[in-house]
């Protein structure tokens, strides 16, 4: 079924109540009701049909968190077309590849933004529509539809949903790349909406709980895990068009949120922020954090500083978001991220080397293979170098009988709970021995004098690769021979766990979705 149908029946069960809102500049708040959004929805899709755009085809989205994107996609699908959330932060070249890969129809953009997007596309620039009052400078050398309000204006609502299978396509989702061009992963209605279904049931949300969304809606974290459960429910979602902890930290104390989430950067940023001077966040029901392992330290800087107990939350675009958490009744346990989603995927841990699987409380570690309802059918193009239908395969070694590979090594214990370990091919082998940098980070964020941490292999002549680790301090004066010493006399980073190289830097590369960049910091020390 057409998610479009979903969200339009809980606008319709909580037309009274507001839905988004967005703090301004000047300590004002712009709040949209349920009806409006409904409404909104309903005439971009009417536009776009006017606009003769077909069941299928493709509209993107190259904007910062905001009131009209969530009400953009509505009116996409009820349109029948296909949503295209572009990464905000993409550099030009992988966004040149991911609009021009995507073949989207229209572009929803900032008025600022026009000249860029002309330069990077030139000619193959798609009908761009522009958010604001009066934001159509036509007077510019670009390809405009006119202002995305100026469509809905000239559109009475349409309430028809053009239908749509579950296994039709509603998102591509491009990665960010950071190994190579960015892939479009297609996510069908199926996809998301038990997603969004398994995150209702896990976290118990309904029209009492409010999100404090800071996380990108490029990102699954931002739309499939903050925004779409809430809005299927009946709460309300406070957005930030960007990251900044000290707003952050107003706008929880201001509104007090009960749910919400952190991507690790975000986390370790109020943690950092809120040392030696607590702010007490008693509202949270549930606060998520991942995107990456986050060492302990960081963890519990966060708790110390805010007295949130966060839940650590697990999931890949490929797997449309959320596969691994607590609930709120589960007790946590050290270092695991919790207990899969049984409701919407099953789980394997496949031995890297062959073999069978890793049964629960072996200690071996296995690469997590997953395979379910949320779990996407492919990239969108897989097959155009071979001539195919975009459609019609998968990338090869991503996918096996059926089974998505994630590429992340796990182990388990007896009930069930896994452990994060590391990414398959961010593993050290120094001197015939496995390190996985991940464990490294975990020892070393304990260190008081840093910031950040993060651990990559370089080249070695005798080791053949070596333990590097590269740092970012939290006051003046940190020197590389003082970390070495601290880190020779802790009992978990010695012999082959050694940083036996370490690098200062102000900060740590990320991608566009706030990840650790590991292979621009391989390229910046070889």
């Amino acid at each position: 079924m057409n998610l479009a149908t979903l969200l339009r029946r809980s606008a319709a069960d909580h037309a009274g109540q507001v839905a988004l809102r967005l703090p301004e500049p000047d300590g004002t708040d712009t709040e949209v009701g349920y009806a409006r959004f409904a409404e909104s929805a309903g005439r971009f899709a009417a536009f776009l049909r006017a606009s003769g755009v077909e069941p299928g085809e493709r509209v993107g989205f190259f904007l910062p968190n905001g009131l009209e994107y969530l009400e953009g996609l509505l009116g996409v699908w009820q349109a029948g077309a296909v949503g295209v959330p572009l990464n905000y932060m993409f550099p030009d070249a992988p966004l040149r590849h991911a609009v021009l890969d995507s073949g989207a129809r229209f572009l929803l953009v900032l008025p600022g933004d026009v000249a860029r997007l002309c330069g990077v596309l030139g000619e193959q620039t798609p009908e761009l529509l522009t958010l604001g009052a009066g934001a159509d400078p036509r007077s510019a050398d670009a390809p405009l539809a006119g202002s995305y309000q100026a469509a809905l204006a000239a559109h009475e609502p349409s309430h028809d949903v053009v239908p749509r299978l579950d296994r039709d396509d509603a998102l591509l989702m491009y990665t960010s790349g950071s190994t190579g061009v960015p892939k479009g992963v297609r996510q069908t209605h199926r996809n998301i909406a038990a997603q969004v279904e398994g995150v209702i049931d896990l976290y118990e949300i309904d029209a009492a709980d409010h999100v404090l969304n800071c996380m990108p809606l490029f990102h699954v974290g931002g739309l499939q895990l903050a925004s779409l459960p809430v809005l299927l429910r009946g709460g309300q979602i406070t957005f930030m068009p960007r990251w900044d902890p000290i707003a952050w930290l107003d706008l929880a104390q201001r509104l007090r949120p009960t749910y919400g989430g952190l991507i690790s950067t975000m986390m370790i940023d109020v943690g950092n922020r809120t040392v030696g001077a607590p702010v007490v966040l008693d509202s949270f029901r549930i606060c998520m954090f991942g995107g990456s392992r986050t060492p302990t330290a960081a963890i519990d800087r966060l708790a110390a500083g805010t007295g949130i107990e966060g839940i650590e939350i697990y999931g890949q675009t490929e797997q449309s978001g959320l596969v691994v958490s607590y609930s709120p009744r589960d007790e946590r346990r050290p270092d695991s991220m919790g207990k899969p989603m049984e409701q919407v995927v099953s789980t394997r841990l496949v031995p890297v080397d062959g073999g069978e699987d890793i049964l629960p409380g072996a200690p071996d570690v296995g690469e997590l293979w997953v395979q379910g309802d949320a779990v996407s059918p492919g990239y969108w193009n897989a097959a155009s170098s071979a001539g195919g239908s975009p459609t019609d395969t998968v990338a090869p070694g991503r996918w096996s009988d059926g089974w998505f590979r994630t590429g992340d090594l796990m182990s388990s214990d007896a009930d069930g709970y896994l452990y994060y370990v590391d990414r398959i091919d961010d593993m050290i082998v120094s001197g015939g021995e496995n390190v996985f940098p991940q464990m490294v980070e975990e020892h070393l964020a304990g260190h008081p004098d840093l910031a950040e941490v993060a651990v990559i292999g370089t080249a070695h002549e005798r080791w053949v690769e070596q333990v590097t680790a590269v740092v970012v301090p939290n006051k003046a004066g940190v020197t590389a021979d003082g970390v070495a010493a601290w880190c020779a006399n802790h009992p978990d980073l010695r012999g082959i766990h050694r940083p036996r190289r370490i690098e200062i830097v102000e900060a740590l590369p990320r991608t566009g979705s706030g990840k650790l960049n590991r292979p621009e910091l391989r390229k910046k020390f070889p």
